[in-house]
């Protein structure tokens, strides 16, 4: 079934950076002799807002908002163990699930009503990355 749906004939995104380290280690069968083990990564978040109107002033996100939520975001994660923290009870706390946790949490105290989407991509040192999108 195709989405007929009509696009906006435009759009902005707004992206935000933010780099700390946390730890963490794999509950999967068999994960190796480092993965098994506590360890550290240097996650890069990256936060992509997307929509198609800006505010009165011309924004399409407050990014002193946004910046807020991260400063919470990198105080609960930074120097963490991530398997510890209750969204990851119970899951292995793959960077993939990491980036919904990510977004899951950015998004709970954010009420600007411009972003229609909000992509966040999670680096894991600077070999690999996950992605989560959601419509807002």
């Amino acid at each position: 079934m195709t989405d007929t749906t009509p696009q906006p004939a435009e759009s902005y995104t707004l992206t935000v950076r933010r780099e700390f380290v946390a730890q963490h280690y794999l509950t999967v069968p068999d994960p190796g002799p480092v993965e098994g083990e506590p360890h550290s990564h240097v996650f890069t978040a990256e936060v992509e807002f997307a929509g198609a109107t800006l505010d009165e002033f011309g924004y399409l996100v407050d990014i002193d908002a946004v910046e807020e939520r991260l400063d919470a975001l990198e105080n609960r994660y930074r120097d963490t163990l991530l398997n510890d923290l209750p969204e990851f009870d119970g899951a292995n706390p793959s960077v993939e699930r990491f980036a919904k946790a990510f977004g899951d949490r950015l998004v709970e105290h954010l009420a600007d009503p411009n972003p229609t989407a909000l992509t966040v991509r999670l680096w894991e040192d600077d070999l690999a990355w996950a992605s989560h999108e959601r419509r807002l």
